[in-house]
C-alpha cells in the first residue's frame, strides 16, 4: 500500500489517465483534438484580424469580442497541445509544479469568459437602454476598465482554492482522471480524508458562485434589455434593436449550457469518460462556436471578415504573377 506522504508541491509528478475506455485510440483522439485545435485559432485569429484591421468595428462590441476571441486561443492552447502530446507519445506525466500552474490558469481564464460575458451585456444594456448616453459612459477608458477588470478579478478568484488543493495529501504518483489537470480531478486523486472532502466541496462552491453568480447579472440586463425592446412601437424597430444582441445571447446559452452539463456530470454517478468528456466539452465547445455564431449572425463582421479575404487573395495572386515574370 502506498502511503500519503506528499503534499501537492512535494509531489513528483502526476499521471494523467486521459480517456480510460479509449486508450486503444489514441491516435484518433489526436486527430479529432488537432482539427479542434485548428479550427479554434483559425477562426479566432481571423476575427481578431477582422476587427483589428476595420475601422468600422473599432466600437465597444468588438473591443469586447476581440477580448473573447483572445480568451478562447489561451483557453484551448493552454490544454490541447499538451493533451495531443499525450495522445501522440503517450507523454502523460507532469510535474506537480506544472500541474497546479496549468489548474490555476485554466480555472482562471474560464472564470475570466464569465466575467466578460457580464461585461458584453452590459455594454449591450447601455447600447439600447440609453442610447443618447453610450457614447459618454462607454468610452475607451471605460471599457479597458471594465475588461481589465474581469481578467484581474478571474485570476484572483482562484488563487485561493488552488492554494489550498496543493496543500492535500498525495501518494507519490497520483492518477489524476483526466486529460488535464482540472481542480475537482486533482482533488480526487488526493488521499481521502475529511480535509480532502471539504477541499472537493468548496471548489464545488467556489464555481457555482462565480459561474451562476455572473448569470444573475445577465440575466438582470437582458430583462432591462427586453423591455425597452417591448417599448419600441413599431416590429421592425424590435427586431432590428433585439437583433444587436442575438449573437451574445447565444454564445450565454451555449456557455452555460456546458458549464451545467460539466456540474451534472461531477453530481451524478457516471463513468469516468463521461466526466471527461463533459468538461473538455465546456472547455472546446464554446471557443470552437463563438466566432461561427458571430461571423454568421453579425452583419459588421461577415462584411469585415469577407474584406479581409478579398485583400489577401489579389495580394498573393500580384506576388505569384511578379515571380512568373522573372522566371520569364
Amino acid at each position: 500500500m502506498e502511503t500519503c506522504n506528499f503534499t501537492g508541491g512535494s509531489v513528483p509528478s502526476f499521471w494523467l489517465v486521459g480517456f480510460p475506455s479509449l486508450q486503444d485510440h489514441q491516435l484518433l483522439l489526436f486527430f479529432v483534438f488537432l482539427v479542434f485545435y485548428l479550427l479554434i485559432l483559425s477562426s479566432n485569429v481571423t476575427i481578431i484580424v477582422a476587427v483589428a484591421t476595420d475601422a468600422k468595428l473599432h466600437k465597444p462590441m468588438y473591443f469586447f469580442l476581440t477580448n473573447l476571441s483572445i480568451l478562447d486561443i489561451l483557453l484551448t492552447t493552454l490544454t490541447i497541445p499538451r493533451m495531443l502530446a499525450m495522445f501522440l507519445t503517450n507523454a502523460k506525466s507532469v510535474s506537480s509544479k506544472g500541474c497546479f500552474l496549468q489548474m490555476y490558469l485554466f480555472h482562471g481564464l474560464a472564470v475570466t469568459e464569465t466575467f466578460l460575458l457580464v461585461v458584453m451585456s452590459y455594454d449591450r444594456y447601455e447600447a439600447i437602454c440609453h442610447p443618447l448616453h453610450y457614447a459618454v459612459r462607454m468610452t475607451k477608458q471605460k471599457n479597458l476598465q471594465l475588461a481589465a477588470g474581469a481578467w484581474f478579478c478571474a485570476l484572483l478568484v482562484v488563487i485561493q482554492p488552488v492554494v489550498q488543493s496543493s496543500q492535500l495529501t498525495f501518494h507519490e504518483r497520483p492518477r489524476v482522471k483526466h486529460c488535464f489537470c482540472d481542480h475537482l480531478a486533482v482533488v480526487q486523486a488526493a488521499c481521502q480524508n475529511a480535509y480532502t472532502n471539504f477541499q472537493g466541496f468548496l471548489g464545488f462552491t467556489i464555481s457555482m458562485i462565480v459561474s451562476f453568480g455572473p448569470l444573475a447579472l445577465v440575466v438582470i440586463s437582458y430583462a432591462c434589455i427586453m423591455a425597452s425592446v417591448l417599448r419600441i412601437k413599431s416590429r421592425e424597430g424590435r427586431q432590428k434593436t433585439f437583433s444587436t444582441c442575438f449573437s451574445h445571447l447565444v454564445v450565454v446559452t451555449t456557455y452555460y449550457s456546458s458549464i451545467a452539463l460539466a456540474f451534472l456530470s461531477y453530481r451524478v454517478q457516471m463513468p469516468s469518460d463521461i466526466h471527461i468528456l463533459s468538461d473538455m466539452t465546456f472547455a472546446i465547445l464554446t471557443p470552437l462556436v463563438n466566432p461561427l455564431i458571430y461571423t454568421l449572425r453579425n452583419k459588421d463582421i461577415k462584411r469585415a471578415v469577407r474584406q479581409l479575404v478579398s485583400s489577401k487573395v489579389p495580394r498573393e495572386r500580384l506576388c505569384s504573377d511578379q515571380v512568373r515574370s522573372k522566371e520569364i
